[in-house]
């Protein structure tokens, strides 16, 4: 019994896992959306708000702490300059889900992780 253990594991090891995240949150805050499973996007939705919360902070420590978890330079800095100015009077919830139906190859549960 998986008892008050939080997040999914998605049949990865821990180090797969935490990149596949990295890559979505990256991805996702590149273009501004992804489309993803639903869990992935249940998953991926609070690391995403963080970054933008360390982007509206704009010190330099915590633009060391989203370039750690950031795979890329560029959307670091877009997430500094751009995304933070946009969200700058806004307390929270960045973002929204939109559930998409079924995938056709094994019917699982899709979704739309965008930027509101």
């Amino acid at each position: 019994m998986r008892h008050r253990v939080s997040g999914r594991r998605f049949d990865r090891s821990g180090g797969h896992r935490k990149m596949m995240f990295r890559t979505l949150v990256t991805d996702f805050l590149k273009h501004g959306h992804v489309k993803t499973t639903a869990a992935k996007a249940r998953e991926v939705r609070p690391m995403a708000e963080k970054m933008v919360t360390l982007g509206k902070t704009g010190s330099l420590h915590a633009r060391r702490q989203a370039a750690a978890f950031i795979t890329e330079d560029s959307v670091v800095r877009s997430v500094f300059d751009d995304i933070a100015d946009r969200y700058k009077d806004r307390p929270g919830g960045y973002t929204r889900i939109t559930k998409l139906g079924p995938r056709k190859g094994d019917a699982s549960e899709m979704a739309l992780l965008e930027l509101v």
